[in-house]
């Protein structure tokens, strides 16, 4: 098996480094993956400046190719110029942070797996409930080996795209594995003004998560609940029954 893995923490992060670490022991792993911070890019791609990829290399030796762009960014240079096999997964993650609800739109992590998707690739997002650098990722490294043997083998075909969240527990602690629907928790959007040295202002993101989805089969409470979260993701935008209800008073 092939899998190609990316991020939006950046290619240094601890938790790419584990996410590899784990899947090498089950699959031929080749990671391309942004040079810096990406988070919450989303599908942001780079069209104003080229591209640039060099050799990321750790303790001497080869760990994947960093791009400075976006996640979409990094699987789209992946697959047209790095790998020279079609890769049978893409699997992005560790992020440290949950990607649920409303994060899925906003995650780089998701959509560096979503480009996987759109392509017909198999393809996973993996999230642990942390944004420590400091926490431990070998279990959720574990559970994301896990899911991607078991996704690879189980033939569902291609543009399938699997949203993984693990809980913040020791391993003897995680009650399971829950599939569940993407919730519907907010943000409480706000903006501390602030002012630099030179006295202009600036505005620093200090939105509050809020209004958590508390259905057990939702992707935030099932996480608090103990579970490994797995959310199946799809882009059909399409508001079929809004767009019935137009046509009707469209109509001459």
């Amino acid at each position: 098996m092939n899998i190609l893995i990316s991020n939006d923490d950046g290619i240094d992060s601890p938790g790419i480094f584990a996410l590899a670490t784990e899947l090498k022991k089950i699959a031929n792993v080749t990671v391309v993956a942004p040079e810096s911070q990406q988070s919450a890019m989303g599908h942001a791609l780079t069209i104003n400046k080229p591209l640039r990829l060099h050799r990321f290399d750790r303790a001497g030796e080869l760990f994947g190719y960093a791009v400075d762009g976006t996640p979409a960014d990094c699987v789209k240079i992946a697959l047209s110029h790095v790998l020279d096999v079609r890769p049978d997964l893409v699997v992005t993650g560790i992020n440290h942070g949950r990607n649920t609800a409303v994060n899925i739109l906003y995650s780089g992590t998701v959509s560096g797996a979503t480009e996987g998707m759109l392509t017909g690739i198999p393809s996973i997002a993996v999230s642990h409930d942390s944004h420590s650098y400091d926490r431990d990722m070998t279990t959720a490294a574990k559970y994301a080996r896990i899911i991607a043997a078991k996704l690879h083998a189980s033939g569902l075909g291609k543009g399938r795209l699997l949203n993984v969240n693990v809980p913040d527990l020791p391993e003897s602690h995680i009650k399971g594995i829950r599939t569940v629907r993407q919730g519907g928790s907010i943000w409480e959007d706000s903006f501390e003004k602030r002012v630099d040295p030179f006295g202009h202002d600036y505005y620093w993101f200090s939105g509050r998560y809020s209004h958590i989805d508390e259905d057990p089969y939702s992707d935030d409470q099932a996480l608090k609940d103990g579970y490994v979260t797995i959310t199946p993701l799809r882009f059909e935008l399409t508001d079929t029954e809004l767009m019935d209800n137009i046509q009707s008073f469209m109509d001459f």
